[in-house]
């Protein structure tokens, strides 16, 4: 592929450095053993590992499933939180040329079982109680996993006799005696490992089918590190926050290779409840979150705000207004007139600065945004109170293929081909790449490998874009997901889905038309939250989420949002029904990916009830839904549902 990178910044990997464990060797060395490589919160304190510590654990681990008999090639599943030990568990077992299969943490035992059994998986790695309960559930299902290792040893006192079972201390004992007999077998191990050897199998998220385990080597990943570097460079001084999961494609490249490569401090939240605090703590420099979580900051800002005290509101209205000017200025490549120069100072002093730091962002350099495409109106909020967020395209096959650059950043866009990631449209409008990052084809899926690529070896993403005229990406959906109207109009469901999900008020939304369905509708999920404290000012009485979705008011409140998102559309892109849904979309019951996006087949079959009222203009409907809980067992709910008229679309 050297005639596609004429002028390469990056260059062929030096046999030294061309797998993770020998560049872990690497700059472990250079940092030095009293380095900090790694902090995790632990009951309220941040917890330092050193370089130093983190080698010698990485390699009594490595030893210790030697001896348990991990050989080349062997697959270990890793299902937990972000840890330090979910990355000393990988970078052990691809030291000793093993495979690795990062499992969500909320995946239901059916999903795990899937995972292990079509990966193969000898060994599993995993957390705590709660994920060794699934797997010994399984156990008859699983025969080819010969031993489950848990790293939180405090939640499993009384497994201690359970023979399959085994504590990442444990196993790093036997690390250390392995050791002792076979000295600088470590060593020699890690200096066997070639560019060309399995690293990952990283599962696609599974939107209109079983997910497939993408096969990405150990060159793949770092040439997918290495391509981001040359964008947003780090440094050992710097701090990560690790949160978005590791089962993802996108923190295996910018949290795990990065810190590996550039040895950037990698810092561990204590728990979900307790990262918007712990990332304030710690106010990183580089961040990456999925588009949800972003939207999520934002809602919480805004719910904030309506309880705050009217100071507080008054400040936040008047210089937000100004925030958005100065961001008008910007998207255009303006210089904003001296007054306005004047206000953004002030307004740093009296809001923008202080909630910077109340978000944990004062010191941000990087923040990322990937996964679904986030909104415009997000992504202009948070360059309002000046933090400019950098919209990343990428997929589980290629890693990233799309960056917004610092200085070059075009709402509306997912930004510019990566430098060495080749990027085109096709006839067709779908975005095909091609770069030193792409997998290797999909495990025990030879047909499927085939579909992936066209004649001349270029990656079929499956989603819709264009180029604008400034050379950046214009990201408009899956192809198969874009919509044309009876009348001949063409519309993004997605797009829509982002400018209503801007709404504190809205958890997830679902926008249907097409077909049969003459015209935009969409189905709406409640931030529960932030409507409930909304409806208690207002002295609306309710008892439950579907109580409180059907509410009148809650009907109107709604409306606002659906009336702001119509207002910025093409007439026959409007939406002209809607529902609040009685309850929230779930990944446990396959409404939802693991990384949140909506798988649009299973929906429109769950919901044609719904669907078929919104198209037949029925004014309400009684919804029976089918529940799934995690132990198998089926249950059903019953809510009178009311469809919505939007006047004027």
């Amino acid at each position: 592929m050297s005639d596609l990178y004429p002028n390469d910044p990056i260059g062929p990997l030096a046999p030294e450095a061309d797998t993770l464990p020998k560049n872990l060797l690497l700059t472990a060395q250079r940092m030095g053993p009293s380095k900090i490589a790694m902090r995790k919160k632990r009951f309220g304190i941040w917890q330092e590992y050193t370089w130093g510590e983190s080698i010698q654990i990485v390699r009594e681990f490595c030893l210790g499933l030697v001896s348990l008999g991990l050989h080349k090639e062997d697959k270990v599943c890793i299902v937990g939180d972000n840890d330090p030990e979910y990355y000393w568990a990988e970078f052990a077992t691809h030291a000793a040329r093993g495979v690795t299969i990062g499992v969500f943490t909320d995946a239901a035992p059916r999903e795990l079982e899937y995972l292990i059994t079509n990966s193969e998986a000898s060994f599993v790695v995993a957390q705590d109680q709660e994920q060794c309960d699934k797997l010994l559930e399984l156990r008859e299902k699983i025969p080819n996993v010969r031993k489950v290792i848990y790293w939180d040893e405090s939640s499993l006192w009384g497994y201690e006799d359970e023979k399959w079972l085994m504590g990442f201390s444990a196993v790093c004992e036997l690390g250390r005696a392995y050791e002792q007999e076979h000295p600088n077998h470590f060593e020699a191990l890690v200096q066997q490992g070639s560019a060309s050897d399995l690293a990952i199998l990283s599962y696609t998220s599974g939107t209109t089918s079983l997910p497939k385990g993408a096969m990405i080597t150990q060159s793949n990943l770092i040439y997918g590190s290495r391509h981001a570097a040359q964008i947003a460079a780090v440094s050992q001084e710097d701090d990560y926050v690790s949160f978005s999961p590791l089962a993802w494609i996108t923190e295996q490249a910018l949290g795990l290779a990065y810190h590996v490569m550039d040895g950037m401090v990698v810092n561990f939240p204590e728990k979900a409840e307790t990262v918007q605090n712990d990332i304030r703590e710690i106010a990183p420099v580089m961040l990456l979150f999925p588009s949800r979580l972003w939207e999520s900051l934002v809602s919480q800002v805004q719910a904030n705000m309506t309880d705050s005290d009217r100071l507080n509101r008054f400040f936040y209205r008047v210089f937000l207004k100004i925030g958005y000017r100065l961001a008008d200025y910007q998207e255009k490549g303006e210089k904003p007139p001296l007054q306005w120069k004047l206000l953004k100072w002030v307004g740093e002093f009296a809001l923008f600065a202080p909630l910077r730091d109340k978000l944990g962002l004062s010191r941000l350099r990087y923040g990322y945004t990937s996964g679904a495409s986030l909104s415009h109106d997000v992504l202009r909020f948070f360059r309002a109170i000046q933090v400019e967020l950098y919209q990343l395209y990428g997929s589980t096959e290629c890693q990233g293929h799309t960056f917004h650059y610092p200085g070059d950043i075009r709402f509306g866009t997912v930004g510019k081909p990566i430098p060495t990631v080749n990027v085109r449209v096709a006839d067709n409008g779908e975005i095909q790449i091609k770069s030193r990052s792409m997998f290797q084809g999909y495990y025990k899926d030879e047909a499927k490998s085939q579909e992936a690529f066209t004649e001349d070896g270029w990656f079929k993403t499956g989603d819709a874009g264009r180029f604008d005229e400034f050379g950046h990406l214009v990201y408009l959906d899956r192809v198969k997901d874009m919509i044309r109207l009876p009348n001949g109009a063409a519309f993004s469901p997605q797009y829509i889905e982002g400018r209503l999900k801007f709404s504190p008020y809205i958890q997830d939304v679902m926008v249907v038309g097409g077909d049969d369905m003459s015209f935009v509708a969409a189905m709406v999920t409640l931030n529960f939250d932030n409507v409930a404290r909304w409806a208690e000012k207002r002295g609306i009485s309710f008892t439950t989420l579907a109580d409180l979705s059907q509410r009148d008011e809650v009907g109107e409140l709604i409306l606002e949002d659906v009336n702001r998102t119509n207002s910025s559309l093409d007439k026959d892109g409007r939406i002209k029904r809607f529902v609040v849904l009685p309850r929230t979309f779930d990944p446990d019951e396959e409404e939802l990916t693991r990384t949140r996006k909506l798988r649009r087949g299973a929906m429109e079959r769950k919901y044609g009830d719904i669907l078929t009222a919104i198209y037949t203009h029925e004014q309400s409907l009684t919804m029976r839904a089918e529940v799934r809980y995690r132990d198998g067992r089926v249950g059903y709910t019953e809510t009178a549902v009311q469809v919505r008229d939007v006047e004027g679309a």
